[in-house]
């Protein structure tokens, strides 16, 4: 059974960071595409930056590029969004999701992905 937990959000000014994780168990092939969704009131779901977790590659949407980081810790099983310079435009709901897709990049459809967290909520204050 596939589960994934985030941790790591809350509220922080304008201009700080937070470090969210993504803590899996049950993924038993040896490549996923996990990616970081964000979904603020009354918008879609966007991607925000994904890992491919056999090659490392990684992807990010152009409203975080040089502000977030994703990266992993193969030991623990944990995927990490490090983000910095937050602004109040960032505020959402954070997922966690995870699947086998036919292209690993943070445009990936959501709908691509069949294992979601319950998500953790990032609010930035102005």
């Amino acid at each position: 059974q596939v589960q994934l937990v985030e941790s790591g959000g809350g509220s922080v000014q304008s201009g700080g960071s937070l470090r969210l994780s993504c803590a899996t168990s049950g993924l038993t092939y040896s490549r996923y595409c996990i990616s970081w969704f964000r979904q603020a009131p009354g918008k879609e779901r966007e991607g925000v930056a994904t890992i491919d977790t056999d090659d490392g590659g990684k992807s990010y949407a152009d409203s975080v590029k040089g502000r977030f980081t994703i990266s992993q810790d193969n030991a623990k099983n944990t995927l990490y969004l490090q983000m910095n310079s937050l602004k109040p435009e960032d505020t959402a709901m954070y997922y966690c999701a995870a699947d086998r897709v036919p292209l690993c990049s943070a445009v990936a459809r959501f709908l691509w992905f069949g294992y979601w967290g319950h998500g953790t909520q990032v609010t930035v204050s102005s």
